[in-house]
């Protein structure tokens, strides 16, 4: 394979700073850079928030830009439907979902995918993202189907 993963995902916003504090307070995110997208100091305001070794979210807030007011159901959000992040362990993983629930971006329910663990939640701006880890419960040639509760969070 030629690819490590993801590089950035590129995000619109009506609040950077609301968005910086949830991504540095749930997942200790770190924002790398905040200002003006261009070097003369035009341009809509880019925020880079490093959420993994090799992934960032690069966050525009763009006066007059309404498209982060539009989120409709799955499927039908446009050409980026949701977001999903991979949890560094599943020791981290288990304090993002807390912290999820604490802040009212997440229930209790997490969907056992088979290889794969996963909680929906969503940011301040009302985007469809997950978060998802290693099942340290999988089953070699096990997959379950959306909706499928894991035994372990019930």
């Amino acid at each position: 394979m030629l690819t490590k993963g993801l590089n950035h995902v590129a995000v619109i916003t009506n609040d950077a700073d609301r968005l910086q504090s949830f991504y540095r307070d749930v997942f200790d995110a770190e924002i790398v850079r905040d200002g003006t997208e261009f070097p003369d100091g035009n341009g809509p305001r880019l925020t880079i928030i490093k959420i993994g070794d090799f992934a960032e979210l690069n966050v525009f807030e763009i006066d007059g830009n309404t498209e982060a007011d539009r989120q409709v159901p799955v499927f039908g959000r446009g050409r980026l439907d949701h977001l999903a992040l991979q949890a560094a362990s599943f020791e981290a993983f288990e304090e993002a979902r807390n912290r999820l629930m604490d802040r009212g971006a997440a229930d209790d329910f997490v969907t056992d995918f088979g290889p794969m663990l996963s909680v929906f939640f969503r940011d301040p701006d009302g985007l469809e993202c997950e978060l998802c880890v290693e099942n340290p419960d999988a089953q070699p040639g096990v997959s379950n189907p959306p909706g499928t509760r894991s035994a372990r969070f019930s």
